[in-house]
């Protein structure tokens, strides 16, 4: 992780130093700006590997910084947020956040968020356990590795998807859900599962982050692609 550089925006002045001297202790490199305005300008000039981003920053608010960086990057986005039950934790995750930590916070625990993700990105070509070789689409071209449901395929050795035709731009951590789900299509897969190999959480997270995720997969790929089973969790149609 000594390579890895951080872009943590912040205004509160002790939160802000202490958690740079911490992340700094564990060999990331830090650059800590106080607003939303100067985070943004950052991001621009030195293209960080993940962006930490207090959800309430003068300036330009921690929300709108996000969908910003989402307009031109897919690097990894980690919100921070106050209050665990706030409609900014969806509001960030609707933004393109991918993950969230509530205020106060420990910092090793931060520091194991900040890892999975860079795992999840890090590994964004397969799924774990495994990978993604499992199951079978409609149709499926095994020796180039992709899936097809309909008008959308799935390509899981050039990590490309297409949807009519048109290719469909995802996240990372968009490109790993989709590939869990058509693992196993028409399969149920719950949300604490999609948790664990997705998200990397080896504990039960908050199943938010799941939901909003599955929604901005739905507004690219179809809305009705993807099936919600009341009490259970999601699969993806055949």
């Amino acid at each position: 992780m000594a390579e890895t550089h951080v872009l943590f925006v912040e205004d509160d002045d002790v939160i802000r130093e202490a958690t740079t001297l911490a992340l700094e202790r564990d060999g990331f490199v830090v650059t800590a700006m106080p607003d939303g305005l100067s985070g943004l300008e950052s991001f621009r000039a030195d293209r960080p590997d993940i962006a930490l981003l207090d959800v309430m920053v003068p300036g330009m608010d921690g929300v709108s910084l996000c969908r910003r960086i989402r307009d031109e990057s897919t690097v990894p986005v980690i919100m921070l947020s106050a209050r665990a039950d706030s409609i900014d934790v969806v509001l960030g995750l609707e933004a393109g956040a991918d993950d969230y930590v509530t205020k106060p916070f420990d910092g090793s625990v931060l520091v194991a968020r900040i890892r999975a993700v860079l795992r999840r990105f890090g590994h964004a070509g397969g799924s774990q356990n495994g990978g993604p070789g499992g199951g079978a689409g409609e149709g499926q071209d095994a020796e180039r590795g992709v899936l097809s449901f309909g008008d959308l395929e799935v390509d899981t050795e050039g990590m490309e998807v297409r949807k009519a035709g048109a290719a469909v731009a995802l996240t990372p951590t968009e490109m790993r859900l989709l590939l869990e789900f058509s693992s196993a299509p028409g399969t149920v897969l719950s949300r604490d599962r999609l948790l664990e190999r997705v998200w990397d959480y080896d504990w039960g997270g908050d199943t938010r982050v799941v939901d909003v995720h599955v929604q901005r997969l739905r507004t690219k790929i179809g809305q009705d692609r993807i099936e919600t089973v009341r009490g259970f969790g999601y699969k993806l149609k055949a």
